[in-house]
C-alpha cells in the first residue's frame, strides 16, 4: 500500500508519536466527560480521538517492517496518558465531596467555611477514641487545594477524605464551563516559576 500522504519514512515515527499523544489525551478527557454525563462534548472528542487514531494506525499498517513506528506508537501512548492526566488535573473538572473528621469540637473551621460560602453540614459523632466532629462539604475541583490548606490550618489533627461526585442538586455547583477563558489559558501558565 502506498503512503497516501507522501511523507518521508524518517518523519512517520515522529508523526505517529504526536498523533498518539493527541488521541490518548482526548480519550482521557472524553472518559471524564462521560462520567460527568456531558454527552455532546464527549461525542465530539470521541470522533476526533478515533479519527487521529485511524491516521496513526494506518501509518503502522503501511510500514509493518519499521520497528521505529512500533516504538513511536507505544511511546506516544505512554506520553499521551501522562499529558491527558496533566490536562485533567489542570482543568480541574467536576465536583468533590470532602469529609473531615476532627477529634474535637470544630466551631472555628465551621464558622470559616460558612463565611467563605461553602455549603457545610456538620455532625457530632463518637469514635473509638472519643467524641468527634464530622464536616461534609461539596466543592469544585479547582477549589480543593485552598480548602485543604484551610482545613490543615484550622485543624491540623483532622483526617479527611475526598471523593468524586457526579451529580449535585445545587445549581451554583452545577454551573460548569469546560472551555472557559480561564481553562483555555491555564495550560500556558504551567511553565511559570514557582509552579
Amino acid at each position: 500500500m502506498e503512503n497516501i500522504f507522501n511523507i518521508s519514512p524518517v518523519i512517520i515515527p515522529f508523526l505517529i508519536f504526536i498523533a498518539r499523544i493527541i488521541d490518548v489525551s482526548l480519550g482521557t478527557l472524553r472518559i471524564i466527560l462521560v462520567g460527568r454525563g456531558d454527552r455532546a462534548l464527549a461525542t465530539a472528542l470521541g470522533f476526533c480521538e478515533i479519527l487521529i487514531w485511524l491516521l496513526a494506525i494506518s501509518q503502522i499498517v503501511q510500514n509493518l517492517t519499521s520497528w521505529q513506528n512500533y516504538i513511536a506508537y507505544a511511546a506516544g501512548f505512554a506520553a499521551g496518558t501522562f499529558v491527558g492526566m496533566s490536562i485533567e488535573r489542570r482543568l480541574a473538572i467536576g465536583k468533590l465531596l470532602v469529609r473531615v473528621i476532627i477529634p474535637r469540637e470544630a466551631a472555628d473551621l465551621v464558622v470559616y467555611l460558612i463565611a467563605q460560602n461553602y455549603k457545610v453540614t456538620y455532625v457530632d459523632a463518637e469514635g473509638a477514641l472519643g467524641p468527634k466532629t464530622i464536616i461534609f462539604t461539596i466543592v469544585k475541583k479547582n477549589a480543593l487545594n485552598d480548602l485543604l490548606r484551610k482545613i490543615k490550618e484550622y485543624t491540623p489533627d483532622s483526617f479527611y477524605t475526598v471523593e468524586d461526585v457526579r451529580v449535585v442538586s445545587d445549581p451554583d455547583l452545577n454551573r460548569a464551563r469546560f472551555f472557559s477563558r480561564h481553562h483555555l489559558l491555564y495550560p500556558f501558565q504551567w511553565f511559570r516559576k514557582g509552579k
